[in-house]
């Protein structure tokens, strides 16, 4: 409906993530070295992925705040921590135009050079099948003319909490990074969403793994589209699919589904995790 504006959002945003790791890195290390105390005391962060997570949006939202001045948009963040999305971006000369953007961080997965863990994209549960619900999101699904990530993907360089020091901030130089080659993308949702769930116990969209298919777009869905990635969140694990010794089972992967819908299979865009899957 709304695509001219959709493209030039996007435009905009992929345009600010291409600028974000020379002004947030030095030397390829993050500039954020700890936290200080009033008495000058840093105390370092630890290589915990929810810290660090925390720390990047808090480090970051100076650069939303000044692309959505720049852009002609105003922008909310989400009224609970839990609720969809990170912000919403508001259009000053048409308030009812409205854009979802996700923060989304994770690490490099070091024993499987080109792959990362992942992230999660938000939940399929009731704000996803039903558009107008305003459980656990900031406005109803539908209200969004599309739904983005801006994501970065990290190496860790401190393994574990217990590297944890103070220094005294005349020392601020010598603290080391947690994280280092920081990479930025913008990309829509289902553009980077896999076919498999993000978590075990959440009823969560999962991403692809592989680093160069998500800086491309190139996720499960990329031939089928988004309605396709739409009606396949909406139904998973809800309708029934016989498997190969005809037994029905709940739906769990995009393959199934084309089965069951009869649509072709080069719909499907399998991708590679790095567990090999």
């Amino acid at each position: 409906m709304m695509e001219g504006e959709k493209g030039s959002f996007f435009r905009e945003l992929a345009s600010l993530a291409c600028t974000l790791t020379e002004r947030i890195t030095h030397s390829n290390e993050w500039n954020i070295r700890g936290f200080i105390d009033i008495f000058r005391n840093i105390y370092t962060l630890s290589s915990d992925s929810k810290v660090i997570s925390k720390v990047l949006e808090i480090h970051l939202l100076p650069e939303l705040l000044r692309f959505a001045e720049l852009s002609g948009y105003d922008i909310e963040p989400a009224e609970k921590q839990n609720w969809y999305p990170d912000f919403t971006f508001i259009s000053r000369h048409n308030p009812g135009l409205k854009f979802a953007v996700d923060l989304k961080t994770t690490y490099r997965d070091e024993e499987h050079p080109g792959f990362c863990n992942g992230f999660t994209l938000g939940s399929h549960g009731e704000y996803f099948t039903d558009r107008n619900s305003t459980k656990n999101v900031q406005y109803p699904y539908s209200h969004y003319s599309g739904h983005f990530c801006l994501g970065v993907i990290y190496s860790r360089n401190v393994p574990t909490l217990y590297d944890a020091k103070v220094y005294p901030v005349d020392e601020i130089e010598s603290i080391p990074a947690v994280i280092r080659d920081l990479i930025f993308f913008a990309a829509e949702k289902w553009r980077i969403a896999s076919d498999k769930p993000g978590s075990g116990n959440t009823a969560n969209i999962g991403s692809i793994q592989c680093i160069d298919d998500i800086l491309r777009g190139n996720g499960v869905f990329a031939r089928a589209g988004e309605k396709f990635f739409d009606d396949y969140w909406a139904n998973f694990g809800r309708i029934k699919v016989r498997d190969e010794d005809g037994r029905y089972k709940t739906l769990s992967s995009f393959p199934e589904y084309l089965r069951y819908r009869g649509l072709p299979e080069s719909l499907n865009n399998p991708r590679k995790s790095k567990r090999g899957q």
